[in-house]
């Protein structure tokens, strides 16, 4: 159905652009206050050991050092992710009796500058008992190995098995069965911006911080809990933020809590700023997982049944992994899998933590599923895309996992690619040059219903404000974090309001001001935050009809407001000027300020630890093309080109969703090509830009974006989420176009060119009659 919006649909710039490029925005770093001190963290060495002693008399002593804290400072209250793992929550503010990764957190300092903090580390002595690590998850897991935390057995955090459907039975009628594993490797975020932290606490015994953080509210109650603080004691503040791509969406940072803590003690403003260096060390990384696939299909190309194994490292700590280890089931609706088989383990290692990343393990996930289609494929001699359509999920779907799929696009996305990219077309002559083509798939949340911080459901609240002049006031929780979020959220309210987008202020992510939202993260922001602003301003629009109604002698559902101008429905004439109607819906009220207020909380009806129901109200799907040139002498791989088709419903902004996707794409290759934190037991042994490699502009393909929406009838005006799911089909595209170019499939990332290099030498061997297994190898 068509729907003549006048806002939403367009491509219209974000205010706050002409802030960032004339360097106005104010980011964590700027914010300085008189008095204020500089905090500074001791890390550990050690990847596993007990802290026998600390000894800060040395640097108490040092000329402007004003307070130095230790594990014996804090109340040891233990904070994370909320979720089904027993004692999920494992991590503290500084650790008070062992540290479990090199990095972890032993003391911290306050000084008069950076220089004499940094001094002052140096001058703690600690005395340690170190202990027998474990770096892999298969030798965590191993009888007798040293247990990283108490409460686990052979240090599996969680384990999820989980059977829908006759799976014994489903393998035995299959006419093909396939089996094949697939690893990948950690990655870090790689913001822009490093963590930062501003904690104010003042004579008032009130705590102000101002952070790099994706979720405030989830940083304000941590902070509560394990400060001992009320509530109302506690305010914490987003200001523009460099990138978190989700290392900052899993709550309290320890640089949030040190400087919190140090505050307290000196009653002085305390800032702490992580270098690079320990950005990439100690910050959240994505999940390490090992895939192995299992499928049987009829033998016309229809899935059967299908088994999942996944081991995830999440490192030390959990952090989210204990929502990650469920969310690969979550994620794979974009097939019809009638029969389905779950095995996913969290293993503990003495490696630094893993966490959310955008995608948040759906790029894990599809870089194998994608693959192993492609293999299967192959073997019973089907078109690649073809085997997908055949076994797209449908609008209406209802999968064994008891997931409701109201609205979904997968099939044009495919049909769209296929048409875009010339895919049926003899490609002999690419290959001979060394080029090929490559699919790869999604299917992606619009937002968890889970809030991850206490049993009860995720929520989005908004509240508007309209005022005499016909400008709106809009407060919302939700944190922009580079995204858009508070255009889009403005795009909403002014549809919805019948105003212009110039007309709109938003005030964001204040715990002090802003109505309760939970944050950013599982691309939940338009969906929950737009539906809470879209029912705030629908509650406004109410008042202002019922007062106007009555002015024109008409009854409120024939009114219509477009363009700053309420009128009757067909009648334009037939009405009053917006600020018009809000002078007189003030003086009906006597002058009592009109107000709206919404409440977006679907139900949830999810079994977490089964992968069970409805963890989102809609999924995004899509449908991407890879064109990929290899250099058979070096192993140099270059993508030349990439066609996408997403379904995101309703495209807000049309312009924004276009960004998300060519941000994803661009993640999405240096996940490919050459991303990878390098660690020796523990050690991260590339920190730092010279030695972690991330694409640049000048490795970015051309992109082609089309959309293709499936309009989702939850969605604010339809809309579904574009800001993770892009991501996901980038890694098994890639990986199935070099297949194509060259013949060799690369089966764990990243695809760089000595791996490349390897299989060609080792097909080489193969057609020579060395008799080499090269399936064997190469994976």
């Amino acid at each position: 159905m068509e729907h003549n919006y006048i806002i939403i649909g367009k491509r219209l710039p974000r205010k706050e652009d002409s802030l960032k490029a004339t360097g106005s925005a104010k980011y964590a770093s700027d914010i300085s206050m008189p008095g204020m001190l500089h905090g500074k963290i001791l890390r550990s060495p050690y990847a596993h050991a007990r802290i026998l002693n600390i000894d800060t008399s040395r640097a108490e002593r040092l000329p402007g050092v004003k307070k130095v804290v230790t594990g014996k400072d804090t109340l040891g209250v233990k904070y994370g992710i909320l979720v089904i793992a027993p004692k999920s929550q494992d991590e503290e503010g500084i650790v008070t009796e062992k540290v479990r990764y090199i990095g972890d957190e032993v003391a911290a300092v306050a000084a008069v500058d950076k220089d004499t903090a940094e001094e002052a580390l140096s001058l703690i002595d600690v005395e340690y008992e170190e202990l027998p690590g474990v770096f892999t998850p298969e030798e965590a897991m191993r009888p007798g190995a040293p247990n990283i935390h108490d409460h686990v057995k052979n240090n599996i955090s969680i384990a999820i098995k989980s059977e829908y459907g006759e799976i014994e039975r489903a393998f035995q009628h299959s006419d093909f069965i396939r089996e094949d594993e697939f690893i990948t490797q950690p990655v870090d975020h790689a913001p822009m911006e490093a963590h930062v932290a501003m904690a104010h606490y003042d004579a008032s015994k009130k705590l102000t911080l101002w952070a790099t953080t994706q979720t405030p509210y989830f940083v304000h109650k941590h902070l509560q809990r394990t400060l001992g603080l009320m509530e109302s004691q506690v305010r914490v503040i987003k200001p523009y933020i460099g990138g978190g791509f989700g290392e900052t969406s899993d709550g309290m940072s320890h640089s949030d809590f040190c400087a919190a803590l140090l505050s307290i003690k000196t009653g002085k403003p305390v800032r702490i700023k992580y270098t690079r260096e320990e950005e990439f060390s100690v910050g959240r990384r994505r999940h390490p997982i090992k895939f192995i696939l299992k499928t049987g299909l009829n033998k016309d190309g229809t899935i059967n049944v299908m088994h999942v194994k996944g081991i995830l490292d999440t490192g030390a700590y959990n952090s989210f992994g204990t929502i990650s280890v469920a969310l690969p089931l979550i994620n794979l609706k974009a097939y019809r899998i009638p029969n389905i088989k779950y095995d996913s383990t969290l293993v503990y290692t003495n490696n630094q933590p893993s966490g959310a990343m955008r995608g948040h393990t759906a790029p894990q996930t599809f870089f194998a599923v994608d693959q192993h289609l492609d293999l299967i494929a192959q073997d019973m001699g089907i078109d690649p895309i073809e085997i997908r359509v055949k076994n797209a999920t449908q609008k209406g779907d209802v999968t064994p996992t008891k997931a409701n799929i109201r609205s979904c696009g997968f099939t044009k996305c495919l049909n769209r690619v296929k048409e875009s990219t010339g895919w049926g077309k003899d490609r002999e002559d690419m290959r001979n040059n060394g080029k090929g083509l490559g699919v790869g798939t999604m299917s992606f949340v619009s937002g968890a219903t889970n809030n991850f911080f206490a049993t009860s459901s995720s929520r989005s609240s908004a509240t508007l404000r309209v005022l005499d002049d016909g400008t709106v006031t809009l407060l919302t929780g939700a944190s922009d974090i580079g995204q858009g979020s508070d255009e889009t959220l403005s795009q909403i309210a002014a549809e919805e309001l019948g105003v212009r987008l110039e007309d709109m202020r938003i005030t964001s992510a204040d715990t002090e001001l802003t109505p309760v939202d939970f944050g950013s993260y599982s691309s939940r922001v338009t969906m929950f935050a737009g539906n809470a602003v879209k029912l705030a301003a629908a509650d406004a629009k109410r008042q202002l009809f019922e007062v106007v109604a009555e002015k024109l002698e008409a009854n409120p559902d024939d009114l219509e407001v477009r363009d700053r101008r309420i009128y009757v429905k067909g009648s334009p004439e037939r009405g009053m000027t917006f600020i018009e109607a809000v002078a007189a819906t003030q003086y009906a009220h006597k002058g009592r300020p009109i107000i709206g207020t919404g409440n977006f909380e679907p139900p949830r009806i999810l079994n977490l630890r089964k992968s069970e129901g409805d963890l989102t109200p809609a999924y995004s799907f899509g449908a991407y093309v890879a064109d990929v040139e290899i250099d058979r002498e070096t192993g140099r791989l270059k993508v030349n080109n990439f066609t996408c088709a997403h379904d995101c419903g309703t495209a807000i902004n049309p312009m924004r969703v276009e960004g998300q996707v060519e941000g994803s794409i661009h993640m999405g290759l240096g996940y490919v090509l050459g991303e990878e934190l390098v660690l020796d037991k523990g050690l991260v042994l590339n920190p730092s830009f010279l030695d972690y490699k991330i694409p640049t502009a000048m490795e970015t393909p051309s992109i082609k974006a089309f959309d293709e929406p499936d309009i989702d009838p939850i969605g604010p005006f339809g809309a579904k989420e574009a800001g993770e799911g892009p991501i996901a089909p980038v890694a098994g595209a890639i990986a199935n176009a070099v297949y194509d170019a060259v013949g060799v499939r690369i089966r764990e990332l990243p695809i760089t060119p000595e791996k490349i290099l390897k299989a060609l030498e080792q097909k080489k061997q193969i057609s020579t009659g060395s008799g080499y297994n090269f399936e064997r190898v190469a994976a």
